[in-house]
């Protein structure tokens, strides 16, 4: 009896302590913390788009026109979201940018 005491009591404190990292967590998407200080809208200045451009548009084969939309993109959002793909929810600007056909205007 004190046994099965003992094995309640230890998984009620696992899983309050993984409640509490959880709730302490920023949300993480595709390995990256989406920190809304670090990305977001007029987290960059200009001089920096290239550079995030580079680092956005690293790993695609069609880099020539990722770079060059995503510098017009963050010219116009300063913002350029974390990782090679997704994750643009922290940048609603580069997010919600629309090509005339209603398909994502930023990579």
């Amino acid at each position: 009896m004190a046994m099965a005491k003992l094995v309640a009591v230890a998984i009620l404190v696992l899983m309050a302590t993984s409640m509490v990292l959880v709730q302490g967590m920023n949300h993480v998407e595709g390995g990256y913390h989406l920190d809304s200080a670090r990305y977001g809208s007029g987290s960059l200045k200009i001089y920096q788009c290239p550079s995030q451009c580079n680092r956005r548009c690293g790993r695609t084969q069609y880099k020539k026109a990722c770079l060059t939309f995503c510098n017009k993109c963050c010219r116009k959002c300063l913002c350029v979201p974390p990782g090679y793909y997704g994750n643009k929810g922290v940048c609603p600007c580069y997010n919600s940018w629309k090509t005339k056909e209603g398909g994502p205007k930023c990579p």
